[in-house]
């Protein structure tokens, strides 16, 4: 059975988002892509809310759009990206302008389908609101949260709407030369 991974980064008071929508506050050094594209290699699809398409969407259309004006990091991820499976999930988008993504209405029933069908593990990016609804229905298997050392005082907290708890058992912990921690959990 495929997984459902979480991946974000996280500030150290639990934030994915600053007030008003901050996210100057986490890096992506080579030690983050280093393990982003470890992750990536047993991945196939793409989950996402959708708050977080558009932007996605458009970031990553524009990376292979003019490649010169991004790393090579970030050009290998496009590249991976532009040829993977991706589902948003929503109730209100007609559809989508990303050639390879679908739309989706019910993660709650979608979910476990997916994870029944033949292929690699499914990953989640970010997305406070359907990151946040994905746990709080048990339907998050694996949790890859990059812990910033800042604390931001508000915005958009990943545990913040939860209804129950969420026991998770550490798998691993690395720090990062940029000072972050990758910390991985299985629920």
């Amino acid at each position: 059975m495929r997984k459902i991974i979480l991946k974000t980064a996280i500030s150290l008071d639990g934030f994915l988002e600053g007030p008003n929508g901050a996210m100057d506050w986490f890096t992506m050094d080579d030690a983050v892509w280093q393990e982003e594209f470890k992750l990536c290699a047993d991945v196939d699809t793409v989950l996402l809310g959708r708050g977080m398409y558009p932007g996605y969407a458009q970031y990553w259309r524009g990376v292979l759009a003019e490649p010169a004006k991004h790393s090579q990091h970030e050009l290998k991820y496009a590249r991976w990206a532009d040829k993977t499976r991706h589902i948003v999930f929503s109730r209100e988008l007609k559809g989508a302008d990303w050639s390879n993504t679908e739309i989706m209405r019910d993660a709650a029933q979608a979910i476990p389908r997916l994870k029944g069908e033949a292929g690699k593990n499914l990953i989640v990016y970010g997305g406070a609101r359907f990151a946040g609804a994905l746990i709080d229905q048990g339907l998050v298997d694996e949790y890859n949260l990059v812990v910033e050392p800042v604390a931001l005082g508000g915005g958009k907290p990943l545990f913040g709407n939860l209804t129950r708890r969420c026991a998770l058992k550490r798998t691993d912990a690395k720090p990062l030369t940029s000072g972050a921690v990758w910390l991985s959990y299985k629920a």
